[in-house]
């Protein structure tokens, strides 16, 4: 019993580094279980984030926050057809 107790206390005490997680973290401006909303401003914000840093000839690895969320949260098919659809300028978001 005390080997288990022991090995509950390491492992709680094994933090992550920041950022290094398998699914986004929560977000207040979806608290619903329906997580479509919150995959699609992702990628949004992700897109704005690197077009508006390119822009200003800077890093865009500040962007790559909201690309390990929307690609956790996001169906691969989705963000296959979206990067189709911006490719040919039929993307329904405003980037």
């Amino acid at each position: 019993m005390q080997n288990v107790s022991a090995a509950v206390l390491n492992f709680s005490q094994a933090k992550k580094p920041r950022g290094d997680y398998l699914t986004a973290p929560f977000d207040p401006r979806f608290p619903n279980a329906n997580q479509t909303r919150n995959c699609y401003q992702n990628y949004l914000d992700y897109h704005r984030c690197t077009k508006a840093l390119a822009a200003k000839g800077k890093d865009t690895k500040l962007c790559d926050w909201y690309r390990k969320v929307y690609k956790s949260l996001c169906p691969i098919s989705w963000v296959k057809n979206w990067d189709e659809q911006r490719e040919e300028g039929t993307f329904p978001g405003k980037i």
